[in-house]
């Protein structure tokens, strides 16, 4: 690399699709993968590892429509040290705008042992793959697995040999995660300086995160002198996963001062494609996971709260904006002040005294002692609650249920509907349905059940269920919750107990208002 401009760019390879399906369990369609693919093409990442094309069938065809619907990527496949997989590979990629081959073998003393070469036979091997590779493509990265359990001066070797066959990228991979940041960049240096030709290739760092260091190693080889970083989206990969594009990419947009280099990624499709890859592959991004986490833009102790409704820098190092999302979010929780209860009291259309915001927050330290997350409907209940059952639109009357092995469960509800009694009688899959269809008979309404929970309060056939009911209509979430020693009477009145509190948001949404607007978006 030897103009300035190279030397100011940090290449983005993106191996979700190839290294981070190989975790056990996250295998994707062949859709889900042309999909995945469209998202990082449109996102700026430079280039795609699309597959191992020799691996299968479906990995060979995803490879080749990936290429050929590329617009921007260079697409990559993965190869083995062999003829047969190198010529795979470029069938599979050759259509692309911008190809690449993509071919490694292990060079560490564990890993020459497998094939059980000598050091001058592996030596042979890779200055005949790599120069076949460059023969076909003149796009090559060659990559020694396990580089950083290496000899030195093997790898000075090979790595010399690669670049004199016609290697254009050389990969330096840490495939067990085991290396430290002072090491990846110094490794990296010293390659640069040592290696003849070393000056005329692009260097880049694949790192694992074994040791919890990947993006800590990444940037590090970086400032070593890499150029790219190979890396997958929530860092999905083998064993502990890999460097998480999310985490570099805004690494070098926040501390441009200390990491002068840039990339082409558009940091606002980050949270999108994070979501995406969660969904097609079966794994859940943790909560608190950097970036992309739930909980990465959302604040809940007072000192926190109060702070960031003052002066966002104040605890936020980066916008939410920046990674696509709307804003932060103050969940309410026990470790909330005054501020931010009299914060969101407001967004929900409430403006309360001193007083009286007094005797609410009293209420609301007492609720959120005795719950993990403090809902917008829990915060209008400790506002408009009150000992008069008069003030609830919807009121049960009476609940008969009928249920056995003869049958679908049948249940007569009565209830009071805005001053006037109805009665209805459904059929249902189980006493609770046929409770629930009761009441949406008597009282009509669009929203979906999200979540319905029982638990005992007590041992024995005579204990106390606790039912949480958890409903969602056009963006409003309520929930409602009722104890009884009859499960299906408690689930009955937690089930109304939500409507009730839906319908109070409607009426504070007022007429023509998005309800949407009063709550919180949701951050999962």
């Amino acid at each position: 690399m030897t103009n300035a401009s190279e030397q100011d760019r940090v290449l983005i390879f993106d191996t979700t699709l190839r290294d981070g399906e190989q975790s056990p369990g996250a295998t994707m369609t062949h859709d889900e993968k042309l999909e995945i693919a469209g998202l990082l093409d449109d996102m700026g990442v430079d280039i795609i590892e699309a597959g191992f094309p020799i691996a299968s069938e479906g990995d060979f065809r995803a490879v080749s429509e990936i290429a050929k619907n590329s617009r921007n990527s260079v697409i990559c496949g993965l190869a083995r040290a062999n003829f047969a997989d190198i010529d795979r590979c470029w069938e599979a990629v050759r259509n692309a705008a911008k190809p690449r081959i993509h071919t490694f073998i292990g060079t560490s003393p564990l890993h020459r042992a497998i094939p059980n070469l000598t050091m001058d036979e592996m030596a042979e091997k890779i200055h005949e793959t790599v120069s076949h590779a460059r023969n076909l493509c003149d796009n090559v990265q060659w990559s020694p697995m396990d580089a950083t359990r290496t000899e030195w001066d093997y790898l000075c070797r090979v790595v010399e040999i690669a670049i004199k066959a016609g290697a254009t990228t050389i990969n330096i991979p840490d495939t067990v995660g085991y290396t430290a940041p002072e090491e990846s960049a110094t490794l990296i240096r010293k390659l640069i300086e040592t290696v003849p030709g070393a000056d005329e290739v692009i260097f880049a760092t694949h790192c694992h995160n074994d040791l919890g260091m990947a993006t800590a190693n990444a940037l590090a080889a970086v400032a070593g002198g890499a150029r790219q970083i190979e890396c997958t989206v929530n860092g999905l990969g083998e064993r502990a996963g890999n460097t998480a594009l999310e985490e570099v990419v805004m690494a070098l947009k926040v501390r441009h001062d200390i990491m002068p280099w840039s990339t082409g990624v558009d940091t606002t499709k980050i949270m999108h494609i994070s979501r995406r890859v969660a969904t097609v592959s079966g794994f859940p991004v943790q909560f608190n996971k950097a970036i992309v986490g739930k909980n990465a833009f959302a604040h809940e102790s007072g000192i926190h709260q109060d702070g960031m409704l003052k002066n966002k820098e104040t605890f936020e190092i980066m916008r939410p904006e920046d990674v696509g999302l709307t804003g932060s979010s103050l969940p309410l929780g026990k470790h909330s002040g005054r501020a931010a209860l009299r914060d969101k009291l407001k967004q929900l259309g409430y403006e309360v005294g001193d007083n009286q915001l007094k005797d609410i927050f009293v209420r609301f330290k007492a609720l959120a002692d005795r719950k993990k997350e403090v809902y917008d409907d829990d915060i209008m209940a400790l506002v408009t609650v009150t000992a008069d059952p008069s003030a609830e639109r919807l009121q049960i009357v009476s609940l008969k249920v009928l249920c056995g092995t003869g049958g679908p469960a049948e249940a007569t509800l009565e209830m009071e509907v805005d001053g006037k009694d109805v009665i209805a009688t459904e059929h249902g899959d189980g006493p609770v349905d046929a409770t629930f269809k009761a009441v949406r008979a008597i009282y009509p309404n669009a929203a979906r059940l999200q979540l319905y929970q029982v638990h005992a309060v007590t041992e024995g056939t005579d204990a106390q269920a606790t039912v949480s009911v958890r409903l969602e209509e056009d963006g409003m979430i309520t929930t409602g919750q009722s104890a009884d020693t009859d499960t299906v009477v408690a689930s009955a009145r937690a089930y109304v107990n939500a409507l009730n509190r839906l319908a109070v948001r409607r009426e504070k949404a007022g007429p023509g208002a998005d309800a949407r607007e009063i709550s919180y978006k949701d951050m999962s």
